[in-house]
């Protein structure tokens, strides 16, 4: 499949409503265009598609949003690399695309340096490369056997979140609770030190393009009767 074609099948699918709301968004789209299309149709054009880096690589270079997703859903986890992902993360338009990159099935989450790259990018200055980096936390909390970091890994970045994210910006304070709510659901332990940091913290405010959504509760995703059964606690 080519460019255009892509290009073709994104403007037959493309959602009128959705392309209201993303005019909505004025200057924070960094001037890039949309047919307004949401992400679970995406990743059902990305499936489609299939995997082609070099489709990824181009549709990237492109000035359409959705085009840009189903490129970081469809490149190839085996040939990124750490140059490509740093380059990347400073053309995601301000964060537009920070969560696709990050996580929501994006291939980079399914690297080999993915849990190494999001320990430097929590830490990094940049807020768009900490949000990704919470983003590729979130995925890491997902992982097990010997792809799994370690309890005392996610304590430690239990620890980072609660002595951070109340100077946060809404973006990063939303990855950051996602990561929390991923830790918090792998072991009694972990349940038990992200709770308490959810707790303190409090249900994350934040809005989107059709207005202000319900809070993110993290507490209440780490205390739900089956979790608490799976875990024992």
């Amino acid at each position: 499949m080519t460019v255009s074609e892509v290009l073709a099948l994104l403007d037959a699918e493309r959602d009128e409503r959705g392309m209201k709301q993303w005019e909505k968004l004025g200057p924070s789209t960094a001037g890039m265009r949309s047919y307004g299309i949401g992400l679970t149709r995406l990743r059902k054009l990305a499936k489609r598609i299939g995997r082609n880096r070099g489709l990824a690589q181009a549709l990237w270079k492109t000035d359409v949003y959705d085009a840009r997703v189903i490129a970081l859903l469809i490149d190839d986890p085996v040939q990124i690399t750490r140059d490509q992902a740093e380059r990347q993360v400073e053309e995601l338009a301000g964060g537009m695309l920070a969560h696709v990159f990050a996580s929501c099935d994006a291939t980079l989450a399914k690297t080999s340096f993915m849990v190494e790259l999001a320990e430097q990018w929590v830490r990094s200055d940049d807020p768009v490369r900490r949000d990704c980096g919470y983003g590729l936390l979130y995925e890491a909390s997902k992982l097990s056997g010997k792809k799994a970091p370690s309890e005392e890994f996610f304590l430690a970045q239990v620890e980072r979140i609660a002595d951070t994210i109340n100077g946060e910006s809404e973006h990063v304070r939303l990855s950051m609770g996602a990561a929390l709510m991923g830790i918090g659901k792998r072991s009694a332990a972990l349940n038990k030190a992200a709770l308490k940091v959810a707790r303190d913290v409090g249900p994350i405010e934040f809005t989107s393009a059709s207005g202000k959504c319900e809070p993110f509760d993290v507490a209440k995703h780490l205390t739900t009767d089956r979790l608490k059964e799976k875990l024992g606690v």
